[in-house]
């Protein structure tokens, strides 16, 4: 009896020190965390592509344009993102999200896309369009009251724009073996919610004049929907996307070292 009382007292003990490690090893993002320090000026180019096997040919490609820029917006510092997306003949999605520059929360976010039209979120004035009508909590029709209520929340806690996942993951405190909880809301689309995103381990790219690029492997996972982001370890830049969708498919961003 007295051995059986001992090695649950260890058991015990161990679980105790595993929840302890897990604490340590789990940032919950919020805007002590973030260090926009590593966003600079200019413009990224992004070559996204799918392939329907591993070993597929690719297709569906399209050019991500995407301009940071220094601001001053209605007397506040900010960071602005302009996007533009392009497949093989014509402009696809347009994007303008302005955000505070110390912890890049929204403050403004409007889109156009080629197929379903505009949204328009300001944070500021808390106002709401979609298609250039106006979205209040007065709305009773599903998709209104849908968007709004979501919106409503994401006024009421500190969020990141995960429109601009490219340009969040660079501010994140980077360390081996370290799970971010990110709170990422999508303007127009669901609530915001934290999502887990994990340091897995290191790897190496090479680049032009033979440099080697050192840089964290951060994976995110939900059913049947696998992401593993490269990033530099020295400049924080997401420089590779690898995005398993499914059983059968594949979507790529590769970063552009120049363009024009």
């Amino acid at each position: 009896m007295k051995l059986l009382l001992t090695k649950l007292l260890y058991a015990l003990i161990g679980l105790c020190f595993s929840f302890a490690s897990y604490a340590q090893d789990t940032v919950w993002v919020d805007a002590t965390k973030v260090n926009t320090k590593f966003l600079k000026e200019g413009t990224n180019r992004y070559l996204v592509y799918f392939k329907m096997n591993k070993d597929a040919g690719r297709s569906r490609p399209q050019f991500w344009t995407r301009n940071v820029s220094f601001e001053n917006y209605n007397g506040k510092e900010a960071i602005v993102v302009k996007q533009e997306w392009e497949d093989r003949d014509s402009v696809v999605h347009t994007v303008k999200s302005v955000c505070d520059k110390k912890t890049f929360a929204p403050l403004y976010h409007q889109s156009w896309w080629k197929a379903r039209g505009t949204g328009e979120f300001d944070f500021v004035n808390k106002t709401a369009k979609v298609n250039n009508s106006p979205i209040t909590e007065a709305d009773t029709t599903k998709n209104k009251k849908f968007v709004w209520q979501a919106f409503e929340k994401a006024l009421n806690q500190y969020t990141l724009n995960w429109h601009l996942d490219l340009e969040v993951f660079p501010l994140m405190p980077y360390k081996a073996n370290t799970t971010y909880m990110i709170p990422f809301y999508e303007p127009g689309s669901l609530a915001p919610k934290f999502e887990s995103y994990t340091v897995t381990g290191s790897g190496e790219l090479a680049g032009y004049d033979n440099q080697k690029v050192d840089c964290w492997l951060l994976t995110h996972e939900s059913k049947g929907y696998r992401e593993v982001f490269w990033i530099s370890k020295k400049t924080h830049e997401v420089l590779k996307l690898e995005n398993e969708i499914g059983k059968d498919r594949w979507r790529y961003k590769v970063k552009l070292g120049f363009s024009v």
